[in-house]
């Protein structure tokens, strides 16, 4: 039996700022949801690569709900770390911020947890390096992410 090699959660954790501008909004000055969906993916589809060294795909998107809203002129802060890895695939946590520049306060808008599938050169699923959590978060986000990746799991297939 081969030991698979393990790397600790900081060597691929990432975080990000956007500047939302009017593009990224509605008429109101609401950002889109979906301009915020994009950003997470992009950032957590780069957490995963830098893990896994390998090309990776979003294979899922838990639910993502929007806590705060978010508006043209915050800045949009994105925290991301791979919380637990299968065989093949990685839960990849997102943590979304927006940051008001003129008085400092930052408010939590919301959170997601992406999978993603590591694959080899011909396109196919391959194994993926281990994580080492190593802090009480990361510890505890490991078996948190244990945890729901069970619940997916044994979710029913349509």
């Amino acid at each position: 039996m081969s030991v698979r090699e393990a790397r600790p959660v900081k060597d691929s954790a990432l975080e990000t700022a956007h500047l939302m501008m009017p593009q990224d909004a509605n008429i109101q000055g609401n950002v889109y949801g979906g301009t915020i969906m994009k950003l997470m993916d992009e950032i957590a589809g780069s957490v995963a690569a830098l893990h896994a060294r390998k090309n990776v795909v979003t294979a899922s998107i838990d639910q993502m709900s929007f806590y705060q809203p978010v508006y043209i002129g915050n800045l949009l802060l994105l925290k991301s770390a791979v919380n637990y890895v299968g065989n093949t695939s990685m839960e990849v946590g997102v943590k979304i911020e927006a940051r008001d520049l003129l008085t400092g306060k930052t408010l939590h808008t919301g959170s997601s947890y992406l999978t993603f599938v590591a694959l080899d050169e011909n396109g196919k699923p391959t194994e993926v390096a281990d994580v080492i959590p190593e802090t009480r978060d990361e510890k505890r986000r490991y078996e948190e992410g244990k945890a729901r990746r069970k619940h997916r799991l044994q979710a029913p297939k349509k």
